[in-house]
């Protein structure tokens, strides 16, 4: 699937921000193939340990305006489900003044709660049920 999407991507980004936990595993595999280095964090929690849906995401850690300000970054997350956490992060990017473009994984239209708005880049559509190789539910050979 990465391979799909870096056929898509340009690669004149200045950063790449991950969306943990799920973006870690596709964001280092983008990175180590397009050579961007810079790579920022949002941790974001929208579930809680029950697996229940938070009211909103909750940003656990997130960088500075001053690393955002100017910069055309990509952010990249394992699957675009309802939208709500990369909109937030999203947002929160746009009001510190960077130039987003978003790429996932695993895009579910059905799912989505903005209508009109999609990732700018997503290796494949879905409305399944999606179990990565990196997901802790899968057991370790």
């Amino acid at each position: 699937m990465v391979g799909k999407l870096l056929r898509q991507l340009p690669i004149s980004y200045d950063n790449i921000m991950v969306i943990t936990r799920g973006g870690m595993v596709p964001a280092c595999l983008i990175s180590e193939k397009t050579g961007i280095r810079n790579i920022l964090c949002a941790a974001v929690m929208f579930y809680n340990n029950q697996e229940q849906t938070l009211p909103e995401p909750i940003f656990l850690q997130f960088p500075e305006d001053s690393q955002i300000y100017g910069k055309r970054i990509l952010v990249i997350d394992d699957v675009w489900d309802s939208g709500t956490t990369i909109m937030a992060v999203r947002e929160r990017l746009l009001r510190a003044g960077g130039n987003i473009d978003i790429c996932v994984l695993n895009y579910k239209p059905s799912h989505n709660k903005f209508a009109g708005e999609k990732p700018d880049y997503f290796a494949e559509e879905t409305d399944a049920w999606i179990v990565y190789p990196w997901d802790p539910e899968r057991e370790l050979p």
